[in-house]
């Protein structure tokens, strides 16, 4: 797990220990005074999660590739395009077994939902625009969730991604609202977190899942989530 002292880390820690198939053998974080690369060398991971930084995501992305490592991310805000480019690089180096990397803006079931419904809304309703509100100490703005949400409503529709709005308050987990207009009529769709744990089905999905993936980088859970149902 890299990020373990984080607050998703340790929720995602305590999932992967109450899971009979699973086993947590390493923990990298500054403040555990343990570097990805250091937990790396001690353990033999099959999978590792990362919940971190965008300035770090990506380094921990690849040093886990080269390491033959397949790795799920959950941090947004770093750039997917090099991930991708130098993810291809590492990979034809490795033969017919390279490992995987899963990146998802949103581990929670019904955040996935919410965007697969509004890319269909998106198809029959004029215009639309994303509300997207998070707590205070979100880096990132606006959320990987909503960049998410306007491209698959985008390509759902043929027209340009929705705008997007972002709040940052405290007491605020994670919400989003996709509000969709036409002549007389408004739609709302609307996906609101209470709680991390919420996001913990997801990220033990992926976990099951990334190895089998056909492609060395996957954006988004439903690319497992439907295929698995």
């Amino acid at each position: 797990m890299a990020g373990a002292a984080g607050r998703m880390g340790e929720t995602v820690c305590a999932a992967v220990r109450g899971a009979s198939d699973m086993e947590l053998v390493g923990r990298a974080d500054p403040q555990l005074d343990c570097t990805l690369a250091q937990m790396l060398e001690q353990t033999s991971p099959e999978v590792v999660v990362d919940f971190t930084r965008p300035d770090t995501a990506l380094e921990n992305a690849l040093t886990c590739l080269r390491a033959g490592v397949h790795v799920v991310i959950g941090t947004t805000g770093f750039d997917l395009r090099e991930l991708t480019e130098q993810a291809n690089a590492i990979a034809a180096t490795q033969g017919d077994t390279p490992a995987n990397v899963l990146v998802a803006p949103n581990f929670a079931i019904g955040a996935v939902l919410m965007m697969r419904f509004a890319a269909e809304a998106a198809r029959h309703m004029a215009k639309a625009e994303i509300v997207e509100l998070h707590h205070d100490g979100k880096i990132d703005a606006p959320s990987g969730t909503a960049k998410r949400t306007a491209q698959l409503m985008a390509q759902s529709s043929g027209s340009a991604p929705p705008p997007i709005h972002s709040v940052r308050l405290p007491g605020l987990v994670a919400n989003q609202e996709v509000i969709l207009g036409d002549v007389g009529q408004t739609l709302t769709i609307r996906h609101d977190t209470t709680g991390r744990e919420s996001f913990m089905p997801g990220v033990l999905l992926a976990i099951r899942s990334v190895r089998e993936l056909k492609g060395t980088r996957v954006v988004g859970l439903e690319h497992v989530l439907f295929e698995s149902a």
